[in-house]
């Protein structure tokens, strides 16, 4: 029996034990769960939109960020892209492209329709694509030599065809165009298209219709759109989309603060401190489409180290891009390890990442055989050739801001920089075109093109006259992104995509230095906005299907009366 004790103890306890935690749990509750909240139509967005208006017609907003925001409800593309970058359907219902990747097959939605009510077809496509080609229409020159090398015909109303001299993997990127309705503008010579009545009364196929412009004193201020009941997908739970004009972003933080409008169209810098304190404003952000990077100069004659690559990752290695970003951009970019966005379907997880280590970076300089010479000096050299170059870079604040703190990470490895600020113009025509330059600070602006096609950047054939500034002549990396142009498999292209960049960060022609990211603040009143990456400002209206500013719970079982919140 002696032995039963501690047993018998130990067992008592454990019932203890468990009659405590039972009288001290919380019985649970018998109120029934809050039913789901579900959006309803109607309500009207208010925007402080930055800017002033032009025209609203797709093909003349190209250099007017307004105008394009506005477009992007008003009009349609064939195709669309989500915020990886994968084509998605727009107008298109489906579409096909030959083995051979020259011709592209589509078909149109059947219940696509324009605001007036009349059907959308192939023919309102072929017009587009041939007012594109025109030269009155101020398009990037590029863009129009495209079209002018594509086929485009009718197979009948609802089908048509694309067709290429050549095999060209990116050519769905530019398909997101917005239509234009042949019926209302056939009869309007393309000289007077500029100054045509139908770009202050637009009729798109859209998700939103024109309604009125806002004028005071016969200066518009505004514009209203009013939510399409035939647009082919689902209708839009918000009523109408205001947009209101203000030259500048103080103004539009002053207009939401006097209640004015719900949402401003960009929280720059220079507001983003005090929008970020407004209790009631919920601010998104999302990655620009551009890069800052520091271009080298690989074939300079004078500055042969260029052409080492240990020495142009330490140059990367002695940047403290963080730094830049905190104290510079006030954190509004995320560092860039190679030239594709993250987050799309081309970007490789994987990529090596070179940080911040200026230890490192000078180990990889005095293993070239650069040191700090015996006469004395603080600036390495080998051969009689001294670590020191000049960085030129535009002239406005913020990039002499990055330019001096590069300048500054460099002189800590033993490099002499010596700054040169000039016009983007300037640096664009008189220093990149002709490879008149040794290092420079440029911003890439790959705006509206989601497919990442680095082909133009890196390309060796294109290093002579091309934007290949860097000169970089590698055979290897060339090939890679000639696979990835002329092949349509998406797993094959992101094969060479992932292949490229290894070789980029292994060689590292070029510094990346950021991607810098778009903050849009919109009040909490506004609900289901949501925002990914952008590949232009317009895109953080790509889920306004789903925003709503009315809502109601669902109904607790069959025949029960919802109520609101």
């Amino acid at each position: 029996m002696k032995r039963l004790r501690l047993p018998v103890l130990i067992v008592l306890v454990a019932l203890a034990v468990i009659a405590w935690l039972l009288r001290n749990q919380q019985a649970p509750s018998l109120l029934p769960e809050a039913a789901p909240v579900q959006p309803v139509s109607g309500g009207v967005y208010t925007e402080a939109l930055l800017g002033a208006p032009g025209r609203l017609n797709p093909l003349l907003d190209y250099h007017n960020q307004a105008d394009r925001d506005i477009d992007r409800l008003i009009y349609s593309g064939l195709i669309t892209f989500d915020e990886r970058g994968v084509p998605q359907a727009d107008l298109a219902e489906s579409w096909g492209i030959s083995q051979d990747g020259t011709i592209y097959n589509f078909s149109i939605r059947p219940n696509a329709v324009w605001h007036d009510g009349k059907p959308v077809t192939s023919e309102d496509i072929v017009f587009t694509v041939e007012l594109m080609r025109m030269e009155q229409f101020p398009l990037p020159e590029d863009l129009r030599q495209l079209w002018n090398e594509v086929e485009v015909k009718g197979l009948d109303e609802r089908t048509l065809q694309f067709i290429l001299p050549e095999p060209f993997a990116p050519f769905l990127d530019y398909l997101t165009f917005g239509v234009l309705p042949k019926h209302l503008l056939e009869s309007v010579a393309p000289e007077a298209m500029v100054d045509a009545a139908f770009n202050l009364s637009p009729v798109g196929s859209g998700a939103f219709a024109f309604d009125r412009f806002l004028t005071e004193e016969g200066q518009i201020q505004g514009v209203v759109l009013s939510a399409n009941p035939n647009y082919y997908r689902e209708r839009a739970f918000i009523d109408q989309v205001v947009f209101r004009y203000y030259p500048e972003a103080t103004a539009a933080l002053a207009a939401y603060q006097a209640g004015e409008v719900l949402g401003i169209s960009e929280a720059t810098a220079d507001i983003l401190d005090q929008v970020l304190k407004q209790p009631t404003i919920n601010v998104y952000t999302g990655r620009k489409p551009q890069l800052a990077l520091i271009y080298l100069n690989l074939n300079h004659p004078d500055l042969p180290f260029f052409k080492e690559a240990d020495i142009r990752r330490a140059l990367l290695m002695g940047l403290n891009r963080q730094a830049i970003i905190d104290r510079i951009l006030q954190g509004q970019a995320i560092i860039a390890d190679g030239p594709i966005f993250p987050g799309t379907w081309a970007y490789y997880e994987g990529i090596e990442q070179l940080g911040y280590d200026p230890q490192a970076a000078v180990k990889l300089i005095k293993a070239a055989g650069y040191g700090i010479p015996a006469a004395g000096g603080s600036v390495r050299e080998k051969d009689g050739v001294r670590l020191a170059f000049e960085l030129v870079h535009p002239d406005d604040a913020q990039h002499t801001q990055i330019a001096e703190a590069a300048q500054r990470d460099w002189a800590n490895l033993g490099v002499q920089v010596q700054l040169k600020a000039v016009s983007y113009a300037e640096l664009l025509e008189a220093y990149l075109e002709p490879r008149a330059f040794q290092a420079a600070l440029v911003d890439l602006n790959l705006s509206r093109f989601p497919d990442p096609d680095p082909y133009p950047f890196w390309n060796q054939a294109q290093a002579a006259s091309g934007q290949n500034y860097a000169q970089w002549d590698d055979r290897q990396a060339s090939e890679y992104l000639e696979l990835a142009r002329i092949t349509t498999d998406m797993g094959e292209r992101a094969r060479a995509y992932r292949n490229f960049q290894v070789r980029f960060v292994a060689e590292m022609p070029a510094l990346p230095l950021y991607f810098p990211v778009y903050s849009y603040g919109v009040d909490e009143a506004v609900q289901g906005v949501r925002m990914g990456a952008l590949f232009d400002a317009s895109d953080r209206f790509a889920t306004i299907l789903t925003w709503y500013l009315r809502a109601q719970r669902a109904p607790a079982e069959p025949g029960a009366t919802p109520s609101l919140p």
